[in-house]
Formats: C-alpha cells, sequence, structure tokens
C-alpha cells in the first residue's frame, strides 16, 4: 500500500524532542519505603492507579507507551507544535523575521521548568494557559508577546494528540510485524501438525495446527492494512481557531495550515474538527479490534493448555510462582493478561465513541474524555502486542500430544468422510441419517465407532473394510489444509511492510527460533 508523502515526514523521536532509549530511559520504580527519601512507614500516595502500581503496573503498559503518555513528554509535545507554529506564520511572513527562532529556543527541553508549572495549572483550572506564559517568559526579547497568535487550546492539543497517536500506531506497527514474522515461521513448522478441529469446544473434524496459525496470520494482517488506513484519515492537523473559522489568521488561514500540517508531517483537514471527533474514535475503535484478535489468539492458547488438552503450553522460567499455596502451578497468565487487555481496550473505545456526542462549535465534555480513552486505548494497546509477542516467542508446541488427542476421538472426527463417501452410493441426506444412528448410538453406548459401524449392513453392503479402514483414518482427511496454510503465509510475505512517519519501513523484531 503507497504512503502518503505526508507521513513520511521525519519527526522527533515520540514526537517530544526529548531523548529516549536505553541510555536516557526512566529509571526502574523506586523501591517501597525509599520513595522521595521517605521512610517505609510514609506514603506520598502518587500512585493511584494501575497503570502506576510498583506490583501491577507492568502488566498495563510499556515503557514506550509510557514515554508517549507521560507528563512532560506531553507538555514538551505541545511546545513543539507551538514552535511549529510559529515557523510556519514566520514563512507566511505574520511574524517579524528571527522570531521563530527565539520560540524554538524557548521550547528546547530543560528551558522552562515544568514541574513549576503544576501550582499554576491547579490554580488556573486551565490546561494550557499556564505553559503558554512560561513559553512567553522563557522567550527573548518581544517574540513571547506573539506565542499562539491566533490559535486556540484544542488546536494545540488536538494536533499534539495527533502526533501521540501516530507514535503509538509507528510502535503498534513494530510489534505487529515482529508478531506476524513469528508466525509466518510458526505456520509454516505446522503445516502439516494434525491435531483435533473443534466446534462448540467439542471435537468436530481433524485440522493442522498450521491451518489455525494461518487463521491468526491472516486477520492480524488485515489490522496491518487498518492501522495504514487509519493514518490517512486520523492523522491530521487542527488548526482553526476558536469557533473553526480562522477568523485570527489574518485572512492567511488556509495557507498557514498547509505549512504547519507540512512541518510535523500530519494531513490537512478540509474544515476544522474540534466538534468532528470521529477520526479520534476510529483509532480506538481500530486499536480494540486489534486487541480482539490478540485475546482471540492468547485465548486459544490458554484454552489449550489446560492439563487434559496439553497441545500448547506458555514458555515457563524458573522463578515464575503460580500460586501462594499450590506450588506446583504453571498458569497462562500471560495469555490471560491478553484477554483482560482487550476487554479494557475495548471499554475505552467505547467511551471514546460517546465522545463524538458534542455541542455547537466546542464542548469540552468530549475532548476530556479523550484526554482518558486515548491514552488508555493506547496502553492497553501496546501492552498486549508486547505480551503475546512474549508468549508467542516461547510457544511450546506439543504436536505428539495434537496427534494422541486426534487419535483418542479419530473415528468420530471422520463421520462426515464417511457420510460423504456412503452418500455416493444412497445419496447424501440418506447417509447422513444412517451414519447419525450409528454415531450416536455408539458414543451413548460408550463403543468404538468403527465396531458399530461394521455390524450395520447398510454400511458395509456399500463399503468394504479396506476403505471404511481409510475413511476412519483423520490424518486422511485434513482435506487443502496444507495448502491454505501456504497460501495464507504467501499473502502474508506479499503485503507491504508497515511504515513510520519517515516513509522507510518498520524493522522487525522477532526471535530467529521457531517454538518447536
Amino acid at each position: 500500500m503507497a504512503v502518503s508523502r505526508r507521513h513520511q515526514q521525519a519527526s522527533a523521536p515520540y514526537g517530544d524532542g526529548l531523548p529516549h532509549g536505553p541510555a536516557a530511559s526512566a529509571p526502574p520504580p523506586p523501591a517501597i519505603g525509599s520513595d522521595g527519601g521517605r521512610t517505609a512507614t510514609e506514603c506520598g500516595h502518587e500512585r493511584g492507579h494501575v497503570l502506576d502500581s510498583l506490583f501491577h503496573g507492568q502488566g498495563y503498559a510499556t515503557a514506550t507507551s509510557r514515554r508517549i503518555f507521560c507528563d512532560r513528554c506531553r507538555l514538551q509535545r505541545w511546545l513543539r507544535v507551538e514552535a511549529a507554529l510559529a515557523a510556519s506564520q514566520e514563512r507566511l511572513g505574520m511574524l517579524a523575521p528571527g522570531t521563530a527562532a527565539q520560540v524554538a529556543r524557548a521550547c528546547e527541553p530543560g528551558r522552562i521548568d515544568l514541574a513549576s508549572l503544576a501550582p499554576e495549572f491547579r490554580r488556573t483550572g486551565h490546561s494550557l494557559v499556564p505553559l503558554l506564559r512560561g513559553l512567553a517568559a522563557a522567550c527573548e526579547a518581544e517574540s513571547g508577546e506573539t506565542v499562539h497568535l491566533g490559535a486556540t487550546t484544542q488546536d494545540i492539543q488536538d494536533t499534539a494528540q495527533s502526533l501521540e497517536m501516530r507514535d503509538v500506531l509507528d510502535e503498534a506497527d513494530r510489534k505487529l510485524t515482529a508478531m506476524t514474522t513469528r508466525l509466518i515461521a510458526l505456520a509454516g513448522a505446522h503445516r502439516d501438525s494434525l491435531m483435533v478441529g473443534r466446534t462448540h469446544a467439542q471435537p468436530a473434524l481433524p485440522i493442522t495446527f498450521g491451518l489455525k496459525v494461518a487463521s491468526w496470520l491472516d486477520e492480524l494482517g488485515r489490522h496491518g492494512e487498518r492501522l495504514a488506513q487509519l493514518r490517512e484519515r486520523a492523522l491530521v492537523a487542527q488548526l482553526h481557531g476558536g469557533v473553526g473559522t480562522m477568523a485570527g489568521f489574518q485572512g492567511r488561514g488556509q495557507e498557514l495550515l498547509t505549512d504547519f500540517a507540512a512541518r510535523l508531517g500530519l494531513g490537512e483537514p478540509v474544515v476544522g474538527w474540534h466538534v468532528a471527533r470521529d477520526r479520534v474514535a476510529e483509532y480506538g475503535t481500530t486499536l480494540a479490534l486489534l486487541t480482539g484478535t490478540l485475546a482471540r489468539i492468547a485465548e486459544e492458547i490458554r484454552v489449550l493448555s489446560r492439563a487434559e488438552v496439553g497441545e500448547l503450553s506458555e514458555g515457563w522460567e524458573y522463578g515464575r510462582v503460580g500460586s501462594s499455596t499450590m506450588p506446583h502451578k504453571r498458569n497462562p497468565e500471560r495469555s490471560e493478561q491478553v484477554v483482560l487487555l482487550a476487554r479494557l481496550a475495548r471499554s475505552a473505545a467505547a467511551l471514546g465513541i460517546e465522545g463524538m456526542v458534542q455541542e455547537h462549535e466546542r464542548d469540552a465534555r468530549g475532548l476530556r474524555m479523550e484526554w482518558v480513552t486515548v491514552a488508555d486505548v493506547s496502553h492497553y494497546t501496546l501492552a498486549a502486542l508486547a505480551i503475546l509477542n512474549e508468549v508467542l516467542a516461547g510457544l511450546q508446541v506439543h504436536r505428539e500430544r495434537m496427534a494422541a488427542n486426534a487419535a483418542s476421538v479419530a473415528e468420530f472426527l471422520c463421520t462426515e468422510a464417511l457420510m460423504l463417501a456412503l452418500g455416493e452410493r444412497i445419496g447424501k441426506q440418506s447417509a447422513h441419517t444412517l451414519v447419525y444412528a450409528v454415531s450416536q448410538q455408539a458414543q451413548s453406548d460408550g463403543r468404538p465407532l468403527r465396531a458399530c459401524v461394521r455390524e450395520c449392513v447398510d454400511i458395509t453392503s456399500q463399503i468394504p473394510a479396506t476403505a471404511l479402514d481409510d475413511l476412519l483414518d483423520p490424518a486422511r482427511y485434513v482435506g487443502e489444509a496444507g495448502a491454505l496454510t501456504d497460501r495464507a503465509v504467501a499473502h502474508a510475505r506479499l503485503r507491504p511492510p508497515p511504515y513510520g512517519p519517515s516513509g522507510t519501513p518498520l524493522a522487525a523484531r522477532a526471535e530467529e527460533e521457531v517454538p518447536s
């Protein structure tokens, strides 16, 4: 899929201009009793949300999602947008030469004491004005008087939110590419691994594990396409003034928007979207759809890891504890967490849709709901992607157990094959009635189906014993499972890689090893 040039603009890491990476990553949370130098009996009550929990937080967010949505990075991102606005206005002659450079210097990390602004945010009750005052004070000469000229708060914050969403999509694409790479290898390795196909949680017909994985792979591919399409629609700038008329931009509003959006690598909307929140709602629902598929995969792994099934199991390392009272437990808790995160993502996405209902030309209720939902759905989605990638990297596939489970119900997996072969002689409907009666009687009496079939003259008179043995062999009735697996793998390989804002493919970070 071609990538629009507007999404090929280079951007600062995580869109905030702050250094990130191993050398600059946030330190680990302080140990209990060491927060801010307090003793073990003191508490500052800073950690009131599960995302911030010293105990549980790692299961609900990732290092990347925390960098994107932390307060400091968010305020710095707003400053970056203000600097871009000044640069565009100077280019169009709306500001004196040299003003943009002075504003840009004032917006550099460390020039404004962001922590000191907290009391002003509380005192004013406004989400941006204290930062604007701090920026104006940090500017040289008179340049601070021109900051934010003609714009409204939501212009800055909506634009910055688009940058945040882009950073999330970049990371989601990376994780999705890594997952796709793993699943391609897994499907190929188990192309012909026989297992029980189940419907309504009961044995149905034989399949291969490769085909099951192919279904996951194909579904994730469609999510990759959705993420690419979402970029085109949702990642746009906002610069339309108080009620969307651009009245404060000296008649140059549309030119200004074009330059401003291009500087930030964002799309240019046709009109303002202060109350048209379908883009943000689509962002949330698209991520919720993705997590739905992740949950389907994780739930399958969880169910197939039950001791009585034993076909899959999560990787396990010595030191992981499953129970405080049952020392033997090895629980599929990572798969369970992915299912939980998908539920939370759906809840956040639903609130995002609620935010679409707004009044007149501005309505802070929906906007403030997005402050919660955009971050939440992003945290949950990136966490789900990271955790499931970890599960897949260590997934244990027990193909001998798969084959044994198939052998234990082999004859009943082949009733369709028997029915269709018999139907060629007596008609499909008559064959269904006959095989139904024999198979149900076998189950009720607890007898092998093969024995009951051999006692049925209406069947043995039509199908010889040698042919009957072949018909009741599940390995002979996997249909085109292998070819379909090959097709899904080939299709996944042909899909274009996801693209980040630089226009270059986002590299997969998959492990080379394939679980056996």
